[in-house]
């Protein structure tokens, strides 16, 4: 048998065809037959199929670009995380075509169409966002376009060289037309970029700006403030000053009141001494006519007799009584005429406290002759001797009764049934100081009163009545002179209450 040539042959596989050509002569023979039925018939023999493998690069490098252009982990968080699993099917389809040998080119085709839908589908839910819309338009073609060509695929249409071409071509159309529009896209994410940037700085700037008007809001409220504290302590001052000068003015007035008084005091004082001489001599020479004249007087006269020197003794008895009242009263006015030097002695606050209750009762007495008042007091008779200026607290004294019989007129005046007028005094002794409480039953005062009145020229009296300074010139002579307190406590309508305390 006579041995035939050996023909050797190149195979290479198109796109529908296989295309033999021999080795030594360069002719080719096209064969007409489905590549994939010829690598199905040698698939032992042929490597995996790499375009399945690789068709999953282009869906992740569509992933990053979509999560970077579209800033997705911000945006769409959850949608981001999803993303990162797109391969998870395509890892699907390529051990299936491992396992069942499919072989077809639809597995390929129809995994890139579902990573572009799902791409559609985010820019879809971005659709807002004006670079997001640009892109969706950019990629629906190309997404149309693998549709058409899966759509041939499967159902083995076979068109036309005429509209082949025309399928062949209009890939290169969408690609072309996502390439343009993403730059578009890329242009309207700068502009926006910029317009972000824009207002972010004109924010900060609004926000700057704010700031400094806070900043200068508060510079002038703490200028205001210092100057409001200056203008508070130009009115102290000058409030001081008045005072400084009323009490200057009040002191020349009380100098020469002092004078006066004393004159009168000593003018007063020779004939009360004759007055007091006189009816304890006129006591004793009663006695003495008493018991040796009217001795031998007969019975009936003498009875009569005895009556009538009873009475004027009684008289005599009275007179002397109460001109050593009035000698007490002039010696207080001889004290308080003299300038005061300061000095503090020993005093009974309670022989003080009495004495002045009883001058200032009799002083108001003297001009309303129909005004009556009930005198309490609680004097502690333990109460030791205090060291103080014994005549500027008898003026604080003397202050706070007039204060308090003025109180108890006034609601007298009202008419109200069942009312008495009643001022109290009480003193208590404590462990290192003396309280003197000096209580009315009068109108009391309301707390915006009660707020002012210590302060010099405040006054609740009618104009000619009262200067405003007791109180004031009270509390300084408590507080500052003496290192006390001065308190007040009042129930407007039922009680005024002032408390001072001295130390020991």
């Amino acid at each position: 048998m006579e041995k035939q040539p050996t023909r050797t042959f190149t195979i290479r596989e198109g796109n529908d065809s296989i295309v033999a050509q021999k080795a030594n002569k360069g002719k080719s023979i096209i064969v007409d037959v489905d590549a994939r039925g010829l690598k199905s018939k040698y698939a032992p023999f042929m490597d995996i199929d790499g375009e399945l493998l690789f068709s999953v690069v282009p869906a992740l490098i569509m992933v990053r670009v979509l999560r970077r252009f579209l800033d997705l982990p911000t945006r769409l968080p959850r949608v981001s995380q999803a993303l990162g699993w797109i391969w998870v099917p395509m890892a699907v389809l390529f051990v299936a075509d491992q396992i069942f040998r499919f072989h077809t080119k639809l597995l390929d085709d129809g995994y890139r169409l579902f990573a572009y839908t799902v791409g559609v589908l985010v820019l879809a839910a971005l659709r807002h966002y004006r670079p997001a819309r640009t892109v969706l338009l950019a990629a629906l073609p190309y997404v149309l376009y693998l549709a058409i060509e899966l759509m041939l695929t499967a159902g083995g249409i076979k068109l036309g060289k005429k509209y082949d071409d025309i399928v062949n071509n209009s890939e290169g159309f969408a690609l072309l037309w996502l390439f343009t529009f993403f730059l578009i896209a890329r242009s309207q994410k700068k502009t926006l970029e910029k317009e972000r940037l824009e207002r972010e700085a004109e924010e900060q700037e609004r926000q700057r700006i704010a700031a400094q008007n806070v900043e200068l809001e508060r510079l002038v409220a703490e200028r205001t403030s210092a100057l409001t504290r200056q203008a508070e302590e130009l009115r102290e001052t000058l409030t001081e000053l008045k005072t400084t000068q009323a009490q200057l003015v009040q002191s020349e007035k009380m100098a020469s009141l002092g004078e006066l008084t004393a004159g009168i005091a000593h003018e007063i004082q020779n004939p009360l001494n004759f007055v007091n001489n006189f009816s304890e001599v006129s006591v004793e020479l009663l006695h003495e006519l008493q018991e040796g004249p009217l001795q031998q007087l007969p019975d009936a006269e003498k009875t009569y007799a005895n009556e009538l020197l009873t009475d004027l003794v009684q008289n005599l008895q009275k007179i002397t009584t109460h001109g050593k009242r009035a000698d007490s009263i002039v010696k207080g006015m001889l004290e308080h005429s003299r300038a005061s030097s300061g000095e503090r002695r020993p005093t009974d606050l309670n022989a003080l406290a009495d004495e002045y209750l009883r001058l200032s009762y009799h002083g108001l007495r003297a001009k309303d002759k129909s005004f009556n008042a009930t005198l309490t007091t609680d004097f502690d008779p333990g109460l030791s001797p205090v060291s103080v200026v014994s005549q500027e607290v008898g003026r604080v004294l003397l202050n706070m009764f007039t204060n308090a019989f003025y109180a108890v007129q006034q609601r007298q005046k009202l008419g109200q049934p069942g009312y008495a007028p009643e001022v109290r005094v009480s003193t208590h002794q404590r462990a290192e100081e003396v309280e003197i409480r000096v209580r009315d039953n009068g109108t009391g005062m309301p707390d915006s009163v009660k707020a002012k009145v210590f302060q010099p020229f405040f006054t609740t009296k009618p104009t000619g009545e009262g200067t405003g300074l007791g109180l004031s010139l009270s509390h300084d002579i408590i507080v500052k002179g003496h290192g006390g307190t001065l308190q007040v406590d009042s129930c407007l309508g039922q009680y005024t209450e002032f408390i001072i305390t001295l130390p020991i």
